[in-house]
């Protein structure tokens, strides 16, 4: 006889708890305690020979009740989806109705706002009055589970209201400003001469008139005691592009020397590769300075300028290369690690620049001590090292990262020698502000921090390293040392994308 699923449980609750030898030899049935004398016998297990018996009538019996339970339930769940999916249909469409009447509303006060028969006072409590519907709309309702799914129809309604509120307000703006500008124009019209109007302009201007460039919002607003830094420069042009292109191929002596060479220069006593000549040093200077100018980088402060050039350091020596395939390793560095890392490294070049001004190139050295110490843990209480993931000490891709960063490090010890302590540092630098603007070390670095502090909380926090429980005390840390903060809570934050490009929220 076949049991179907659904009545199993019902006939494991009717077994006996404690079943008698007639039961187990298959004499009397173990369901309703009667002999089966000629009925057949129905096997319930463990084995076909062994176990429990039941008869046929009996188990018959069990799987009606259970099949009629377990339709019960179905319509019951039937019933009760039906009324919240009526009850969710109902509340959706109230609430689709009322976002599409407060959008009717903001696209008919923007091409009321257009109409300059409108007067401006009134244009201004339209849109106090849009407001007060849009701040007045309800939260959108949730979806039963028994619905499930998303409801895409309302994520698409809201997405059309908020555009139609943004055009709103944008046109509002543009209507009110210009109106203010005008009326507050005098009989001989100042702006005219600054706008270079066409002759026999009334004095009334709009947004077609006016271009006050890329930056002077900044500077209006640093008049109100607010400063704020300017936005990136443009893309360089073609010319400058094809200069900073040009660079890496001049520092084709960063790579490691052939053997040949090696061999004529240990037995010359000349060092890896000679000195590169001093006019290609001085051309690469001029070439950096150039690329610095280009994105404002202040050259004539010592402490951004030292600033850059250490991240620049750390980002050819050590960040670039080999590590990007040690990252990738299974085994490798998390992002956050790499951001810890990259932060105290970042320090350490930073003195060793600085030393390097009085000591001489040699003074670069303590910062390839650190950074190419393979057995090294890393900061921020990491628990990798390089040596550890490698395997075997001759691994070429440990030897390959540490030849790399010997290489880097050296050529820009003989560009200190050849081009001077501050002209070393615009070629390193030149490498930070065109590849890592963003970078801790960077002028553009609290911008990102507020970027990031801003993502930060936003999000739900729950569960979330204790770390990042004190915004303030995260916002410190980044701005100060992020390696502080530890890899856990990096981690976290970079899983998260907070440190993801672009930062729509910076002002670089």
């Amino acid at each position: 006889m076949h049991i179907p699923a659904y009545a199993r449980a019902a006939i494991r609750a009717a077994l006996p708890t404690l079943p008698t030898s007639r039961h187990v030899g298959a004499v009397d049935c173990c369901l309703c305690d009667e002999p089966f004398e000629d009925r057949p016998i129905v096997p319930l297990g463990p084995t076909p020979e062994s176990g429990l018996f039941g008869c046929r009538d009996c188990l018959k019996r069990l799987v009606t009740q259970a099949r009629r339970t377990r339709d019960g339930a179905l319509v019951g769940d039937a019933e009760r989806a039906r009324a919240e999916s009526a009850e969710w249909e109902s509340a959706l469409t109230r609430h689709l109705a009322r976002l599409d009447r407060v959008c009717e509303a903001a696209e008919a006060v923007a091409r009321l706002v257009a109409d300059e028969e409108t007067a401006a006072l009134r244009v201004a409590w339209l849109l106090v009055s849009l407001e007060s519907a849009y701040a007045w709309l309800p939260e959108p309702p949730e979806p039963p589970p028994s619905v499930g799914g998303e409801a895409t129809e309302l994520r698409d309604r809201a997405f059309r209201l908020d555009l139609a509120m943004v055009s709103a307000r944008e046109a509002v703006a543009e209507r009110l400003s210009y109106h203010v500008l005008n009326e507050a124009q005098g009989e001989e019209p100042e702006m005219c001469e600054e706008f270079e109007c066409p002759a026999g302009c009334l004095g009334r201007h709009d947004s077609s008139h006016i271009d006050c460039g890329p930056d002077a919002v900044f500077d209006d607003l640093e008049e109100h005691g607010i400063s704020l830094q300017k936005p990136e420069p443009e893309p360089p042009a073609p010319t400058l592009r094809a200069l900073v292109e040009r660079m890496p191929a001049s520092e084709s002596s960063e790579s490691e020397p052939s053997q040949s060479q090696s061999q004529s220069q240990s037995q010359s006593g000349a060092s890896p590769e000679g000195p590169p000549a001093d006019a290609r040093m001085q051309n690469l200077v001029e070439g950096s300075r150039a690329v610095l100018g280009h994105f404002g980088l202040a050259t004539d402060d010592c402490e951004v300028l030292l600033s850059a050039a250490a991240v620049g350091l750390v980002l050819d020596a050590w960040r670039e290369g080999p590590l990007d395939e040690i990252h990738a390793h299974e085994e490798g560095p998390s992002d956050g690690e790499i951001l810890a890392q990259g932060v105290d490294l970042y320090r350490r070049a930073r003195k060793a620049l600085l030393a390097a001004r009085d000591e001489g190139p040699e003074a670069l050295s303590a910062f390839v001590a650190v950074a190419a110490d393979t057995r090294l843990r890393w900061a921020g209480d990491s628990a990798f090292i390089l040596r550890r993931m490698t395997g075997e000490p001759d691994d070429g891709l440990v030897t390959e990262f540490v030849r790399h960063l010997d290489n880097r490090v050296w050529y820009t010890a003989e560009m200190m020698r050849a081009a001077g302590w501050r002209g070393a540092l615009l070629h390193r630098a030149a490498s930070a502000v065109w590849k890592a603007p963003m970078h801790f070390g960077m002028p553009a670095w609290p911008s990102v921090v507020d970027a990031v502090i801003t993502r930060l909380s936003r999000l739900d926090r729950t569960g979330a390293p204790e770390p990042l429980a004190d915004l303030d005390a995260v916002e410190r840390a980044l701005r100060e040392a992020p390696d502080r903060l530890g890899v856990t809570a990096l981690d976290w934050m970079a899983q998260r994308g907070l440190f993801q490009e672009p930062l729509p929220e910076v002002v670089a």
